[in-house]
């Protein structure tokens, strides 16, 4: 008798383990199904003219700066490291405004990704701004919410259209020379244009942990990453060597396998694009984001030499570059 309840339970237990089995299984599928909507996919569109491109207004140009007339409160926005508002401008446009230390470092960083053909989010650096209700801010970041852009659903670095293209394996690298540690899936996002072309853009909606020191080296049981720190950023390492065809740079961040498998191709692919930028467009991408003279002068020139680094990697495909400073 005592056997046959005891029996009995387990079986219970084992049905509802199964369930639980099926339901997980169901929502991961689901998961997948989301992660590959219809449409083409577009990560990297090449450029007409990187040396055109404006870098200080980026890609959202003069048309998309926000209207700083009028600025309505909308609701807080809880998702991320830090503070971050809706607001309305005084054309009506949709902004979600990040402040502190992340602000200046990511309107750099989508600059620098844009000019060398990544999509991306569209934003601008404002020196200073009141939101009513919530107090005066300086130096933070307005992301535009176009309302023809219909955010979908996360993109993962290791499972995507692009796996083994030179497009996704510059990402990689572009996010190692603007020491980028926090690489996590959650930063990703997949945007549906509404009224345009069948495509989705597959971006990096969240650049801020970047411009800084990116160390797995503990200090005193913490580690020593850092964020919008251009004195950091000089100092860290980039390049470390070149074996067998590949190239292993020097990345504390998340997410560190995504770049052990990083060939001299892939390496000089990204770094024939960024030689296009002259030495006043990288100048821009930090003047865009209100760094101090000195700061631009010192980030734009730990640009320059990394992209240099890989570039000697192959000589023969060096670009050549004007007497105007590029």
């Amino acid at each position: 008798m005592y056997r046959t309840k005891s029996l009995r339970i387990l079986v219970l237990l084992l049905i509802i383990i199964s369930s639980f089995s099926d339901a997980a299984i169901s929502s991961a599928k689901t998961k997948d199904k989301k992660q590959s909507p219809k449409g083409m996919p577009i990560l990297w569109r090449k450029p007409a003219d990187i040396s055109a491109r404006n870098l200080y207004l980026g890609p959202g140009g003069d048309a998309m700066r926000p209207d700083l007339r009028e600025i309505t409160f909308l609701k807080e926005e809880k998702r991320g490291y830090t503070k971050k508002y809706r607001v309305k401008d005084g054309s009506g446009r949709e902004w979600v405004v990040k402040t502190g230390k992340e602000a200046q470092s990511e309107t750099s960083a989508v600059r620098l990704l844009w000019g060398v053909g990544y999509l991306t989010e569209v934003n601008y650096l404002v020196p200073k701004v009141t939101i009513p209700g919530k107090g005066t801010f300086s130096n933070v970041r307005f992301e535009a919410r176009p309302a023809d852009w219909k955010r979908l659903d996360e993109w993962k670095w290791k499972k995507n259209p692009f796996v083994g293209t030179p497009e996704l394996q510059g990402l990689k690298i572009m996010m190692a020379l603007i020491n980028n540690w926090d690489l996590k899936d959650s930063n990703n996002q997949i945007i549906d244009l509404k009224n345009g072309p069948n495509e989705h853009y597959y971006i990096i909606s969240d650049l801020g942990a970047t411009f800084g020191h990116a160390s797995t080296t503990p200090l005193f049981w913490r580690f020593t990453r850092s964020r919008n720190n251009p004195k950091n950023y000089a100092k860290s390492k980039f390049l470390e060597k070149v074996k067998d065809n590949r190239v292993v740079l020097h990345f504390g961040g998340k997410n560190r396998g995504l770049l052990k498998n990083i060939s001299v191709q892939d390496a000089t692919w990204i770094a024939s694009l960024l030689s296009q930028l002259s030495d006043a467009q990288l100048r821009d991408a930090f003047r865009a984001a209100n760094y101090t003279p000195a700061q631009i002068d010192q980030l734009a020139q730990t640009v320059r030499v990394r992209s240099n680094e890989l570039l000697s990697l192959q000589p023969d495909i060096r670009m050549h570059r004007t007497a105007s400073g590029r």
